[in-house]
């Protein structure tokens, strides 16, 4: 799947036949710029999965981590 860096992404739970269809959105780093080499987004899905790439190549590699491990990851990052 191709994405755009502010693409919607239809959950694979939701149908085009019900009313209950949930979207997460990929959210940019504060840190990142569109000028500098550092540009990481971060996406939820609905089961709670936490996806992260790379804005520069969307359709690149992505990690997928537990919200567990991606708080831990948060607070390490934040000591820097």
């Amino acid at each position: 799947m191709s994405l755009k860096p502010d693409e919607w992404i239809k959950s694979s739970y939701s149908s085009n036949d019900g009313p209950a269809c949930v979207e997460v959105a990929w959210i940019k780093s504060s840190y990142s710029s569109n000028e500098g080499p550092d540009c990481v987004e971060v996406a939820a899905d609905p089961c709670g999965t936490i996806h992260i790439r790379d804005s520069k190549i969307p359709e690149g590699p992505r990690l997928a981590v537990t919200p567990a491990a991606w708080t831990t990851f948060l607070g390490y990052a934040s000591h820097r």
